[in-house]
């Protein structure tokens, strides 16, 4: 597991780290999954929960841990959170710190049994956040239906938003419809400064990039805090 933080600027704090898998080799989340077959999905989604929860108690963690979950992978919701909880239990990891983010990345094969996902994590008080959006298959649909607390901008529209009008348009419509909803925004792959302030001129305050700090592998990175001037 390699763990990257999530940064509140506002705060100068750690929101949270995300927990990304690699391989033994170091290969990507991507290389990993593309390995894995739909039979195996459900096995594979736990093993992640279980060691990411498991690296960031061991490494003395104190900030929140945000865990990717994949939607198409079949399981009862009920069932599959108590093992989570098990596994936060049996190392001492306090549950209520857990955030769990759905990609968009993925088309959702049953966006009904999805939903079900969310909404149980949702009543049980865990945070959710809908990861990559506007890559993927269902942009605002998704976010209308499942209403995340967090959302988290694709690096694509974070990239060169500077001096690129359209991305600052479509990132402005989606902060709106987030504002009107009461989710915040986490804008993801931050890499420049002219990418940080413009996202911040416009009113992100969470941050998560090369610009703050990189993924590290069985660490937990301190932000760069230089990066705010």
């Amino acid at each position: 597991m390699a763990f990257q933080p999530i940064v509140d600027v506002e705060r100068r704090e750690v929101f949270a780290y995300e927990a990304l898998v690699r391989g033994a080799d170091g290969a990507s989340a991507g290389q990993v999954l593309s390995s894995i077959t739909p039979e195996q999905l459900y096995g594979f989604d736990q093993t992640c929960r279980v060691l990411a929860i498991d690296t960031a108690q061991r490494l003395g963690m104190q900030a929140r841990l945000s865990i990717n979950f994949l939607p198409n992978a079949v399981y009862e919701p009920a069932t599959c959170i108590r093992l989570t909880l098990a596994a936060a239990n049996k190392v001492g990891f306090p549950p209520e710190r857990l955030i769990f983010e759905m990609t968009e990345a993925e088309q959702i094969r049953d966006p009904q049994h999805a939903l079900s996902i969310v909404r149980d994590y949702q009543k049980r008080g865990f945070l959710t956040a809908i990861d990559d959006f506007g890559a993927g298959y269902s942009g605002l649909n998704l976010l209308a239906d499942y209403q995340p607390q967090l959302v988290k901008l694709d690096m694509a529209l974070v990239r060169d938003i500077e001096r690129n009008r359209a991305r600052q348009a479509s990132v402005g419509g989606v902060l709106g419809t987030c504002t009107a909803l009461g989710v915040q925004v986490i804008a993801e792959g931050v890499e420049t400064r002219a990418e940080y302030e413009q996202l911040r001129r416009m009113g992100v305050s969470l941050f998560q990039g090369y610009l703050f700090a990189r993924p590290a592998i069985e660490a937990i990175p301190d932000p760069d805090w230089s990066a705010l001037g």
